[in-house]
């Protein structure tokens, strides 16, 4: 599917000659990626630690008696494992990036060093991203926004406008994608998360 080959290769050199923004949100900083504030709390006059967290939700593992229900499973399964890393590596080469980027001030050297960068992608990446279906291209996107807490919509409004934003969000739509679908692991996608966890853990 050459759209989300063309539209992953803008994530992986997005940053602009200013580097990372503060408007969007960091994953990678100095504090763990999970940690919780623990608040002193008073009830029936005794003092305790307590810790508001989110909501869980436990999902089940479809039953093997439906066997459309858990081929679809099984298919979803084999989707994650096929598009993950690259969510990953979208995450590991924007920090790349941005940490060369910080080490070159001549604009011209910047943008030789961009060119390079895109060059390198398209020659490592472009046969498997051409080959990915439709529905691993919004499962992607999806990652995409796990990986970097941004949506694909987002991040490329902030680093190359509303204009060419406008334009793959428009390129996308004809082929039924959103690149502002945004990842919720505790709701729809759920399901996904729990996949995820399975395959991180080496069980899947």
């Amino acid at each position: 599917m050459r759209l989300v080959f063309i539209i992953l290769v803008i994530f992986l050199f997005v940053t602009d000659v200013s580097g990372q923004k503060d408007t969007l949100k960091h994953k990678n900083d100095s504090l763990p990626q999970r940690f919780y504030l623990l608040q002193n709390v008073k009830r029936d006059g005794i003092t305790m630690p307590e810790v508001e967290i989110k909501e869980v939700t436990v999902v089940a593992r479809p039953m093997t008696a439906n066997r459309n229900e858990y081929r679809k499973y099984e298919r979803l399964i084999y989707n994650i494992k096929r598009v993950y890393p690259y969510a990953l590596m979208v995450r590991i080469k924007l920090n790349q990036v941005n940490e060369e980027m910080k080490n070159i001030t001549d604009e011209k050297e910047r943008k030789n060093y961009i060119k390079d960068v895109e060059k390198d992608v398209f020659t490592e990446y472009e046969d498997d991203m051409q080959t990915m279906t439709i529905t691993q291209g919004k499962l992607l996107i999806k990652l995409i926004d796990r990986e970097t807490q941004n949506t694909s919509y987002a991040l490329i409004r902030e680093y190359r406008g509303k204009f060419t934003a406008a334009f793959w969000q428009g390129i996308a739509r004809i082929f039924g994608t959103n690149l502002k679908e945004e990842y919720d692991p505790y709701g729809d996608d759920a399901l996904i998360e729990l996949i995820i966890r399975e395959v991180d853990a080496g069980r899947l």
